[in-house]
């Protein structure tokens, strides 16, 4: 399956799917109107407010290191770093613990 390249979300259902990028697949969610990606700081926003909603004990500041280890273990973020990723991520125990309440 397909997954977003800005957010890692998976793109299951084609209404999923926002537009296809030279990188590759993007959600709806991190699509810009004309069809390329959002920056950093919008896409690391929305995870965060993602995080915040999905789960019922994840705190902001912990929202923040999920949205981290996500957001840096992608390759387009690696070829385009930015600030906002810098800073603690989750722990592997964490992540993990989040990930079971989706």
């Amino acid at each position: 399956m397909e997954s977003c390249i800005a957010c890692s979300m998976p793109l299951a259902q084609p209404k999923d799917k926002g537009c296809d990028t030279k990188e590759g697949p993007v959600c709806v969610h991190c699509m810009t109107p004309g069809g390329g990606v959002k920056n950093c700081d919008e896409v690391f926003e929305g995870g965060v407010a993602f995080f915040l909603s999905a789960t019922q004990t994840t705190d902001r500041i912990l929202a923040e290191k999920l949205v981290r280890k996500t957001m840096n273990g992608l390759p387009y973020w690696q070829k385009n770093p930015c600030s906002c990723l810098k800073g603690e991520q989750a722990s592997d125990a964490e992540f993990a613990a989040a990930m079971t309440q989706l």
